[in-house]
């Protein structure tokens, strides 16, 4: 037994055990305070209504979070000066992203759906809620869509630029092609941003209402998110870009060289001229050298992914006859005798029961020919009778 300091037993050791030592409390700062770190803490962060006014407008413009951002602390003079950091910025933008809806549009597109339903259950919709229960991203896929999908769902095309401009929220259909050549539609979304998780939800919808039947190829425009979601919910489908998305930038990213001109003509050569990949491998180089392009980071870009838009390297892949130039512009024909400019959100939707309609009548009228307006033989051969009883007239010409 241990000897306390007054001289007296202490009981409460062993023999053996060691004496902790007191714990004392120092109610002195020992580090220096540094007032700058206070905006760190939860407590003090806050974005006030202006600047989350100024978020929304800057993210509806298509301006990225970190260049949102980084205007926010240009104009307050320093990250000091800022209550948020670009983490609060993110989850607010994240947070405030739904359909802009316009008065009358959720009560239409609500009427539409359950007038819809009501007609067929195999009408299927699916809405996509924020945490305060504000109608984010929708989809949807009418009962003709989800048959027609079945006979020509081998390839799809995914768009979402046609409305974008005209209502600052993407419609973003799904496209085929059918026995006719003509495009038919395989599903609709209404979004309200374009990235990953957006496209990723998107996605899960639409192939969950075609029984999990994945696409075998899917075109699309140059979207990295787009890309992303693609390889997370269609791992297995061939990716293609729309070629005249890609040529179409040519002006946008070349028109600053001196001889541009030339530039454009060599660059159409080497993409619609060749024939092998030898080939095009050749007169890529060619170009590059004659016109130094080496350090040009678009042309590195769209070389380096080659394989998703250059002619000679998705042609081994069944695209069903699909032309990416005609989808595009054909799209755009269409919509057009539909919408204008100024065409609300629920107007769009009371038109679209006549568009659908017309595609109907369209596809019904090309049967009818094919079927008793036959094009005449060329030759004599056995052969060529029969794929004219075989094929569409469409079709028929193409071979």
């Amino acid at each position: 037994m241990e000897v306390d300091s007054n001289g007296g037993d202490n009981p409460s050791v062993n023999e053996g055990e060691q004496v902790e030592e007191p714990k004392k409390v120092n109610l002195e700062h020992n580090h220096d305070l540094i007032p700058t770190d206070s905006r760190h803490f939860a407590m003090n962060k806050k974005i006030r209504t202006p600047v989350k006014k100024r978020l929304e407008i800057n993210d509806q413009a298509g301006i990225g979070v970190s260049r949102n951002y980084h205007s926010m602390v240009v104009e307050a003079g320093g990250y000091e000066s800022l209550t948020f950091d670009e983490r609060d910025a993110k989850n607010y933008i994240n947070r405030a992203r739904k359909l802009r809806l316009g008065e009358g549009d959720a009560k239409s597109l609500q009427s539409y759906f359950m007038r819809m339903q009501a007609h067929s259950e195999k009408f299927l919709y699916g809405i996509d809620v924020d945490e305060e229960f504000r109608i984010r991203n929708l989809f949807w896929a009418d009962v003709r869509s989800r048959a027609m999908y079945e006979s020509f769902g081998d390839v799809v095309s995914f768009d979402t630029t046609y409305l974008t401009n005209k209502y600052d929220m993407p419609f973003a259909p799904f496209v085929g092609v059918n026995h006719h050549g003509q495009f038919i539609f395989l599903g609709y979304g209404l979004l309200s941003s374009e990235d990953t998780d957006t496209f990723v939800w998107l996605f899960k919808s639409w192939l969950n209402c075609m029984s999990n039947n994945s696409p075998k190829a899917i075109i699309t425009d140059q979207c990295r998110a787009m890309q992303n979601a693609i390889e997370i919910v269609f791992p297995q489908a061939r990716h293609r870009w729309c070629l005249w998305h890609v040529m179409k930038k040519i002006p946008e990213k070349l028109k600053g060289y001196a001889q541009y001109e030339p530039i454009k003509l060599a660059m159409q050569n080497v993409v619609y001229d060749c024939l092998t990949r030898d080939e095009f491998e050749e007169k890529w180089e060619e170009m590059l050298t004659k016109f130094n392009f080496y350090d040009n980071e678009w042309l590195g870009v769209l070389y380096h992914e080659r394989h998703r838009w250059v002619l000679v390297y998705v042609k081994v892949i069944f695209w069903a006859g699909m032309s990416t130039t005609q989808r595009s512009e054909s799209m755009n024909a269409f919509f057009d005798e539909y919408v204008n400019p100024k065409t609300t959100l629920k107007q769009f939707v009371e038109q679209y029961d006549n568009a659908l309609r017309s595609k109907v009548e369209e596809e019904k009228k090309s049967d009818f020919k094919s079927r008793h307006k036959l094009f005449d033989c060329l030759t004599i051969y056995g052969f060529e009778k029969q794929f004219q009883q075989a094929y569409t007239n469409t079709k028929f010409k193409e071979v």
